[in-house]
């Protein structure tokens, strides 16, 4: 591979890294969002469990239990392997950015930062 087609794979590298970071934004926001979403549901859920008189000990589970409650959860846990996913995306490109850098460090002989 020639210094021009590294530096043209390195281009590329840099420009999916931006979008990946741009699409962080965006799944933080959602995993934000769900996470608001379940934490008020539940919150209710709670509230209404004790004034139905349920024992304390078991309300937790209770209110977990509830098919809305369950289906936020689940909603808040795949806004969060969706923002995770990203980030180990942008964790991958930075890698093979400097991979890139440093190949083209020894095919041109400049100095490594």
């Amino acid at each position: 591979m020639t210094g021009q087609d590294l530096m043209g794979e390195m281009q590329a590298k840099i420009t999916l890294l931006d979008k990946a970071i741009e699409k962080l934004h965006s799944r933080g926001k959602a995993l934000a969002d769900a996470e608001y979403k379940y934490r008020i549901a539940l919150r209710q859920k709670v509230l209404l469990e004790r004034d139905n008189k349920t024992p304390v000990s078991i309300i937790s589970d209770v209110c977990r239990g509830d098919e809305e409650i369950a289906r936020l959860r689940f909603d808040r846990d795949v806004a969060e392997a969706m923002y995770r996913s990203v980030q180990e995306a942008i964790n991958t490109y930075k890698l093979e950015i400097k991979i890139l850098d440093n190949q083209i460090a020894r095919e041109w002989g400049r100095p490594q930062f």
